[in-house]
């Protein structure tokens, strides 16, 4: 809508620069990912060395000639730059190579573009879309630099590029304003689990880890998953029942990836606050990645950005389907407190411990014994199965019904309570600490 270009096409160039960057480098193997998970079709990579980025075209003015060149031998619709260009940039590398270019942060844009399905999700991607074309106005149609005119509009008037960017920021607003309205209704949701006692877990990870296709195995849900980049993109959340803990509430992400751009980083701050207030997060990881330790840094700096960086993490590494001699095992820390869990989600293979260390590591103290109790208290018997905590029962002589019960300390006393049985009875008060004064 904002742009005079030729028709859109999806046979695409593709340029990787490297630079002396180190650890901001791009993978282009990753780079052909994204392409093809936006639709597009990749012709050729062009590829290069250069210090430091051309200020003008970002490229040399040679490689500049190769690109266009290849543009010319295999038709292409689009060129796709490995890199965030600037505006200017993009707008003299068009006029060289006359075809459209799109840079890194677009081509995620687009992708996200595609993906979101719910109202809030097509409103965070539409928000980061105009913030993203806000600043590359300049590029628009040739009557963008011209003054109205005619009778009636003479004067001074206001140029259409003015009335452009005005509209755009009128949306802008309006969607900030949508967007609020979400946060509110999220921000209810999220006091009602806190009533109620429920903790959440959010899944986070490298985008095409493997976290929808465990959220799948481990709720029984339908979330799409795929094995391409930002598969999905809504948060999903599901109820899921650990044992020796009771529900939790398991939300699913968008997948996070190297230099993920600021806007959407800003766009989905109403989503991401699912990470942020999460009681664990499950960091998910492709064991059988060449890249797997960097793509470990880039979520735990994307986790700093957003804020997330002071929840405990539980990181599950999946895909040892994929892997030789790798076993479904949890690992600890030094204290004991389970650190690593190593699955396939694919086949389900150790995806019980995943919940036996969230259980862990949330859990508080169990209560796991033999009780006694009368046969008149029938009551505090029906209450024990219907919190599914009965793992055996037997009778005495006497009568009297013995039960070996198994839950968490809280809802230990919460029956007892309930069924009007003094706590003190099964569970020693705690002991009073005196202090000398």
């Amino acid at each position: 809508m904002l742009f005079d270009r030729a028709q859109a096409g999806d046979l695409a160039v593709l340029v990787h620069i490297d630079f002396p960057e180190g650890d901001d480098r791009e993978d282009p193997r990753e780079f052909e990912e994204l392409v093809i998970s936006a639709g597009a079709n990749p012709l050729v990579l062009i590829t290069g060395v250069r210090s430091v980025p051309d200020p003008k075209l970002f490229v040399g003015s040679g490689k500049v000639a190769e690109i266009k060149q290849a543009v010319i031998d295999t038709h292409a619709d689009v060129v796709l730059f490995n890199h965030a260009l600037r505006p200017s940039q993009e707008r003299n590398l068009e006029r060289e190579l006359e075809c459209r270019v799109l840079d890194r942060t677009g081509l995620i844009l687009d992708i996200f573009a595609q993906r979101a399905r719910t109202h809030e999700g097509k409103l965070q991607v539409e928000l980061a879309q105009l913030n993203y074309q806000s600043t590359r106005l300049v590029r628009g149609w040739t009557h963008l630099e011209r003054q109205k005119g005619g009778i009636g509009l003479r004067g001074p008037g206001e140029t259409q590029l003015e009335s452009d960017r005005r509209l755009l920021q009128a949306r802008i607003n309006s969607i900030q304003n949508r967007l609020k309205k979400v946060e509110k209704q999220r921000d209810q949701s999220r006091r009602s689990r806190t009533r109620s006692d429920t903790p959440t877990v959010s899944l986070v990870g490298y985008t095409n880890a493997g976290k929808s296709t465990l959220f799948n195995y481990l709720t029984e849900a339908e979330v799409y998953a795929a094995d391409q980049m930002f598969a999905t993109l809504d948060p999903t959340l599901r109820k899921l029942h650990v044992s020796d803990l009771g529900p939790v509430i398991l939300a699913d992400t968008v997948g996070f990836i190297r230099h993920l751009p600021h806007r959407l980083v800003d766009a989905f701050k109403a989503t991401l606050q699912e990470t942020i207030e999460a009681d664990l997060l499950l960091h998910v990881i492709d064991a059988a990645s060449n890249e797997r330790d960097h793509n470990i840094e880039q979520v735990e700096t994307v986790l700093t950005e957003i804020g997330a960086e002071q929840v405990p993490i539980l990181e599950i590494y999946n895909k040892i389907d994929l892997m030789e001699h790798a076993e479904p095992s949890i690992e600890r820390n030094s204290d004991g407190t389970p650190r690593r869990v190593w699955v396939s989600a694919r086949t389900g293979h150790g995806t019980e411990l995943i919940g036996r260390a969230i259980a862990e590591i949330l859990g508080e103290e169990i209560f796991d014994q033999q009780i006694r109790i009368s046969p008149a208290e029938g009551q505090l018997r029906a209450l024990f199965f219907a919190k599914k905590a009965v793992l055996n029962e037997s009778y005495a002589d006497n009568g009297d019904i013995l039960l070996h019960v198994r839950l968490q300390q809280k809802d230990m006393l919460q029956v007892l309570t309930q069924a009007g049985v003094e706590t003190t009875r099964f569970v020693p008060a705690p002991e009073k600490e005196f202090y000398e004064h």
